[in-house]
């Protein structure tokens, strides 16, 4: 197979015009970050956010000329935001430096469900707590942040694209009552993603603000692990109510669990707890418990953090294998005793959002 270069590509691109503009792309300057590995190929444009209906025509057609070159396996390009002129700022007073965010339309309350490492099972916690939610009759949807290892498609048991609905916006996939944005609708499942930064959170904040989620109580926000740039831009870019994490009860997790909640801290987003995933092992046969990764270790540290402890889920094959065959086991199995501590997770979840709701629109009182 013969090894794709930058100047293929950039020839390629030189055939794509901008209709409003009568020029090249690559003349007009608006590709950056490209990046080329193995025959796969990403890079973005950066654009007047203005323009971003107009534009995905040429965002399209430039996938394809890079498509047509010899050697390449995929092709992925994004649309960023780019202003000309900005206008200069003033310095904020202190008491409003902090950006004041604006929720995502139509959505109620934004909760991160996130860990310190990958490993942990935290997909497969978001997906059911997310089905647990709208077990108890709230309108959910959730977005798979993971950009390199998206897995909720599989989870979630849905394939296939999703569509514009009014040309501007996409309309989110769904099964199971909830609705479902994602990478993986939009690349092939065995495709490697070899994005940089900037275009990670570009596709983030597209699967966010450009997909009409509609009206909904709760989007749980499956987070990439770890806490890299990746993960503090989101923490900081979207409006969060709240973050869960995830861990197992051995050290190491539990350390970079510590590392996440902090993280969240540092940015302001209020901490709802720690939930303790693979907490045990009950043997099916015979019944005798094992806690292969320890025990507890997530509610001690729960303690020492000052932070709610939420459950505990034990390491059991049916939560794995109805995970993995697309129907979770809050779906397939409602009335198990795995169901009832996702069910009872999703609950303090809801009640801490109510709460916090609650606290928001109290009035203030004067004394005079």
């Amino acid at each position: 197979m013969s090894q794709v270069t930058e100047e293929q590509i950039i020839e390629a691109l030189r055939r794509v015009n901008d209709p409003a503009k009568g020029q090249d792309i690559v003349s007009l300057g608006i590709i950056s970050g490209m990046v080329v590995k193995d025959g796969n190929v990403g890079f973005a444009m950066e654009i007047d956010p203005a323009r971003a209906s107009e534009m995905e025509p040429v965002r399209n057609a430039a996938e394809q000329a890079v498509d047509q070159i010899p050697g390449v396996l995929s092709v992925t390009a994004v649309l960023t935001a780019h202003n000309d002129s900005p206008a200069p700022q003033q310095a904020a007073p202190p008491d409003q430096q902090r950006p004041q965010r604006e929720l995502v339309p139509g959505v109620k309350h934004i909760v991160a469900v996130a860990s310190g490492k990958g490993g942990v099972g935290k997909s497969t916690t978001a997906v059911n707590i997310a089905l647990g939610l709208a077990a108890a009759g709230h309108r959910v949807g959730i977005l798979d942040a993971d950009i390199y290892g998206p897995s909720l498609p599989r989870m979630m048991g849905i394939t296939g694209r999703p569509e514009g609905g009014d040309g501007k916006k996409l309309s989110p996939m769904e099964n199971y009552g909830i609705k479902v944005m994602s990478m993986g609708f939009l690349v092939p499942e065995d495709t490697p993603m070899i994005w940089r930064g900037p275009m990670v959170m570009s596709a983030l904040q597209q699967m966010m603000r450009d997909v009409e989620w509609g009206e909904l109580d709760v989007m749980i926000v499956d987070m990439p692990p770890g806490t890299g740039d990746a993960q503090l831009s989101l923490s900081q870019d979207v409006p969060l109510a709240g973050a869960v994490i995830v861990s197992t009860p051995q050290d190491i997790a539990l350390l970079d669990a510590r590392k996440g909640l902090n993280m969240f801290r540092k940015v302001e987003v209020p901490v709802f707890g720690i939930v303790e995933n693979m907490s045990y092992f009950a043997c099916p046969h015979c019944g005798e418990r094992t806690d292969i990764f320890s025990h507890g270790g997530a509610r001690t540290e729960a303690e020492e953090l000052g932070t709610d402890f939420l459950g505990e889920i034990p390491l059991d094959i049916q939560i794995r294998e109805t995970s993995d065959s697309g129907e979770p086991i809050v779906i397939s199995q409602p009335d198990s005793p795995h169901t009832k501590a996702y069910r009872a997770i999703a609950d303090k979840i809801w009640d801490k959002l109510a709460a916090g709701e609650q606290q928001r629109t109290m009035p203030n009182i004067v004394m005079q």
